[in-house]
């Protein structure tokens, strides 16, 4: 049995595979914001902020709530569904998912810093369990309880037994980032700083099968399997950050480069009902790889009139490079392509509103996909607006949509068993945000 089958991933937010590029109000209601030459800059093009418009600090305080749900429909031999096909859903939720960026301008020099969650963000639950758990279960107790089944008539062995399982996972990078923008000209800026990771997870789960109560004269032990585990996780890494902006009139190109984060998670494990056998890999200190993939975006703004704003944006995160547990990145293709596109419009002095668009392409296989932890191509719309509420205080509200494409992945030897067996993967997304820019 796959020790792997208790360990949910959580990511809720958009962007690479572990990393949330959704940490200010603005990118969900305009999507590209690589060459912003605002206070969001902060992350999306620090370089950008040697452009601020005038010396002082400036502050954002941000808050968005995502909600996630992930959709497993399974085919399997031995499920007693009509079809053989079980809908396994589990939901992920972080009701409130705060971020802060400050920047302080004096002359040339830019000092800017913030405070998110630069992975993960919530928690995923699948009440039900999920089907490579209770497919080996199965098999299992087809053979093992054969000899119940002609001594009581059955059916077959999923008559004579009830399953209950539920796994929950939760999964936060939280993210300090530090940094100092220099202005070297009229045209160019340039960035240097770090980001400081911390991850703080944790994973509960169980699995009991039981014989039906009309057949418990026929086994010693009413209790068929029973697995239960529960744990924290801990680990930390720096991410080294550069970038440049250029500013040409009308058009702004921004470029920034993170390097890949190398980070181990520790176990901290509570309980562990089979610490030799099935779950050894989550004895307490196991250390498991989970690296941040190194990051290039790239991006150009035009002001196509005084009160119309566009701009296009290109990220590649390095997934395959990035040390996964069980050295599962080795099965993709390739990294992470993303396309974005966004416009912003002042319908009014105080008024602006804006739209953009993200296409996410992840170079996926089979061998990286597992009910634990599985992506689907994607793309998000997103808009909103930016409402001055004073010559200093900015009010940003947005909503987030995404729509993931299915990925159904087909096995003959069905989670290892032999029997063959089909998964369909699916998710939905959608995050909300509220967020006030001040300029002191």
């Amino acid at each position: 049995m796959s020790a792997l089958s208790l360990i949910v991933s959580v990511s809720t937010f958009a962007g690479g595979l572990l990393t949330n590029t959704n940490q200010h109000v603005s990118f969900l209601r305009m999507i590209a914001r690589g060459a912003s030459v605002d206070i969001d800059g902060v992350y999306y093009n620090p370089a950008g902020l040697g452009f601020l418009p005038t010396d002082g600090l400036y502050l954002s305080l941000n808050g968005q709530s995502a909600y996630q749900t992930r959709v497993i429909d399974a085919t399997f031999p031995l499920f007693p569904e009509e079809g053989h096909t079980r809908n396994y859903k589990g939901t992920a939720s972080a009701p409130f998912i705060p971020s802060v960026q400050a920047a302080y301008k004096n002359g040339n020099w830019v000092f800017s810093g913030s405070f998110a969650v630069g992975g993960g963000g919530g928690k995923a639950s699948f009440d039900t369990g999920l089907p490579m758990f209770d497919s080996k279960v199965m098999a299992g107790m087809a053979q093992q309880l054969q000899p119940l089944v002609a001594a009581t008539g059955a059916n077959a062995a999923t008559d004579l037994y009830t399953i209950a399982s539920a796994m929950e996972g939760r999964q936060f990078i939280y993210a300090a980032q530090f940094g100092i923008t220099y202005k070297v000209n009229d045209w160019l800026s340039v960035f240097g700083g770090g980001r400081m990771n911390y991850f703080s997870g944790g994973y509960t789960g169980y699995l009991t099968a039981n014989i039906k109560d009309q057949y418990k004269n026929y086994v010693p032990n009413q209790t068929l399997y029973s697995l239960e585990l529960d744990l924290d996780q801990t680990g930390w890494g720096l991410t080294p950050i550069i970038g440049a902006d250029v500013k040409l009139g009308k058009w702004n190109m921004g470029l920034k480069y993170e390097f890949m984060t190398s980070l181990n998670i520790e176990n901290q494990t509570k309980k562990n009902s089979d610490p030799d056998g099935a779950l050894a890999a989550y004895k307490n200190g196991v250390n498991t790889p989970n690296d941040i993939p190194a990051l290039l975006t790239a991006a150009v703004g035009y002001e196509i009139l005084p009160t119309l704003r566009a701009s296009v944006e290109y990220h590649f995160f390095d997934d395959k490079q990035a040390g996964m547990a069980g050295d599962k990145q080795e099965a993709l293709k390739g990294g992470t392509n993303e396309y974005l596109m966004g416009i912003e419009w002042d319908v009014h002095d105080r008024v602006s509103i804006s739209g953009g668009y993200q296409r996410t392409d992840y170079a996926l296989a089979d061998g990286f996909q597992s009910d634990t932890s599985f992506s689907c191509d994607s793309y998000s719309l997103g808009f909103g607006a930016g409402i001055k509420l004073s010559s200093k205080l900015k009010l940003n509200v947005a909503y987030f949509w995404t729509n993931y494409s299915d990925y159904t992945k087909e096995m003959d030897n069905y989670n290892g068993l032999p029997l063959g067996g089909t998964d369909v993967y699916s998710r939905t997304n959608k995050v909300f945000g509220l967020g006030v820019d001040y300029k002191f």
